[in-house]
């Protein structure tokens, strides 16, 4: 099977299955309908034209508020073959989320269940991290100031010198995001 054959069927397929959960969302709404919108918001993240030159490996400390609440994560970046290899873990070291960016998809890596919203937050950091040099060749819908950039209502990223940087989501979702040292 070609390439592109593999591609188009994979297309078909979500798209199959968006319209079976789509049609279930209806019967169970409107506890479906939020199932919907969450899945139907997964399938279509933005990505960058061509893949940012990042320094690698990365590790980063996340702190994500929603509302009241907040929870500290880690994520590692890593290159792996010609792609990027993402995983999120909780303070413990327990696997919360890991994925693989390649060729312009997203894989899985490993067994764990998918993670919706740890991919949203993979792409908005991919954008986050770009280089302004290449923001616009790659993000041609993006809009950026001297210590923000804007993809739309979608992503705010606010950076806060020397390193770290705040993303604002949708839904009053906060990651605050701030390099880990590397053990000597």
């Amino acid at each position: 099977m070609s390439l592109a054959m593999h591609k188009t069927c994979r297309s078909e397929l979500a798209r199959e299955l968006f319209d079976l959960f789509k049609n279930l969302a209806r019967k169970l709404a409107p506890a479906g309908l939020l199932a919907c919108l969450l899945l139907s918001g997964c399938t279509n993240l933005p990505l960058p034209k061509q893949m940012p030159t990042l320094t690698l490996p990365m590790q980063l400390h996340i702190q994500r508020e929603q509302g009241d609440q907040s929870q500290d994560w880690l994520l590692v970046i890593q290159q792996q073959d010609a792609g990027l290899r993402w995983s999120l873990m909780d303070p413990l070291g327990i696997p919360l989320a890991r994925q693989v960016l390649q060729d312009g998809n997203w894989h899985a890596d490993g067994l764990l269940p998918p993670n919706p919203e740890a991919r949203e937050l993979f792409a908005a950091l991919l954008f986050a991290l770009t280089p302004q040099a290449g923001l616009a060749a790659n993000y041609p819908q993006a809009e950026s100031a001297s210590d923000a950039r804007f993809l739309g209502s979608r992503w705010q990223v606010h950076y806060q010198p020397p390193q770290a940087f705040r993303i604002d989501m949708k839904g009053n979702l906060h990651y605050a995001i701030s390099p880990l040292e590397a053990a000597p």
